[in-house]
């Protein structure tokens, strides 16, 4: 009997001791259940952190690459021009992108409207070259033997002999090659004025009405500023151009202009005119000065001025008198 007792009196202190690790294995097992969630929240916490700051970077670095979309409006800045127009009425522009600057002279006129005349071949040339309709190597074309008022344009005529001479009928029977939905889209593409071609022949013309020398181009339905023509030359010529190095190397050969002083500027551009009854109401010079590694676009427009002679000749020379002596439109 007292054997059977002490061998229940050893079996419950096994039990007791065997609940006692029980129960401290079952608090460690908690314990350790415990730790690990306060860690898994605390990774939770630093991720979420981690991310919404991450987020935050993001918002901010989108935000900031949106402002850098956006462009800042260009500075316009009065240019004293009298000295350089001399009484004529007129008005000039000059854009210089890398200043972020414009410099005009009769801000008024110089957001005017006006047919752009014969400045348009700049665009002419450049949607035949761009579209393949002009090979300058082999871009000569017969005259048809009718005698114009121009001695210059009464001959065969190449692509650099037709732009040097301003040769209507030339141009005329490249930009009908070229077609009026091509047109539209380069005029458009180069957000060129009103950007209106619908007087594709150029029956608005009341100073001519030989359709070898009208268009819609001249004294017609295309109509443009002095501050667009400026605008189109960067469109064309600038850093963020679209077009083809050879369109430009092409455009640049014909638009190259001979100066007198050597200023180390290079200006390249074009003339235009147009009548009404018979009397000059546009006449332009518009294009681009290089001067090193800094370009500024152009333009300068005259108009009816009374008593005075009005000609494309004196908006070239105007032209070039202020790209190369107006220093305020180039860098410091």
């Amino acid at each position: 009997m007292k054997k059977w007792m002490c061998c229940f009196a050893v079996c419950v202190f096994l039990l007791a001791g065997c609940s006692e690790s029980t129960d401290l294995a079952e608090k460690e097992i908690l314990s350790q259940e415990t730790d690990n969630q306060v860690e898994e929240a605390e990774e939770k916490i630093e991720t979420t952190e981690k991310e919404e700051g991450e987020t935050a970077g993001e918002k901010e670095g989108m935000e900031s690459l949106e402002m850098e979309k956006e462009p800042k409006e260009p500075e316009i800045i009065d240019l004293e021009g009298e000295e350089f127009f001399e009484g004529l009425s007129g008005a000039a522009v000059l854009y210089n992108p890398d200043k972020n600057q414009f410099f005009i002279y009769n801000q008024e006129l110089a957001q005017t409207r006006r047919s752009p005349c014969s400045t348009f071949k700049i665009v002419s040339s450049l949607a035949a070259l761009e579209n393949g309709i002009l090979e300058p190597e082999h871009s000569t074309r017969k005259w048809n033997g009718e005698f114009f008022w121009n001695e210059n344009w009464n001959q065969d005529l190449d692509f650099g002999q037709a732009f040097q001479a301003s040769c209507v009928w030339y141009f005329r029977e490249l930009i009908d090659e070229l077609g009026q939905e091509r047109m539209q889209r380069e005029v458009d593409r180069l957000s060129y004025g009103n950007c209106d071609i619908s007087d594709w022949e150029g029956r608005g013309n009341t100073n001519n009405n030989n359709r070898a020398l009208t268009g819609f181009w001249i004294e017609a339905s295309l109509m443009i500023s002095p501050k667009e023509q400026a605008e189109v030359m960067e469109r064309i010529f600038g850093k963020n151009t679209v077009y083809s190095e050879k369109t430009q190397k092409e455009l640049k050969k014909v638009m190259q202009v001979e100066t007198e002083k050597e200023t180390g500027i290079s200006v390249y551009g074009k003339t235009g005119m147009g009548k009404a009854y018979g009397e000059t109401v546009d006449a332009w010079f518009t294009g681009f000065a290089q001067k090193e590694q800094e370009s500024v676009f152009f333009c300068i427009y005259l108009g009816r001025s009374e008593g005075r002679d009005v000609t494309s000749t004196i908006a070239k020379e105007i032209a070039i008198r202020i790209v190369e002596e107006y220093d305020s439109a180039w860098g410091d």
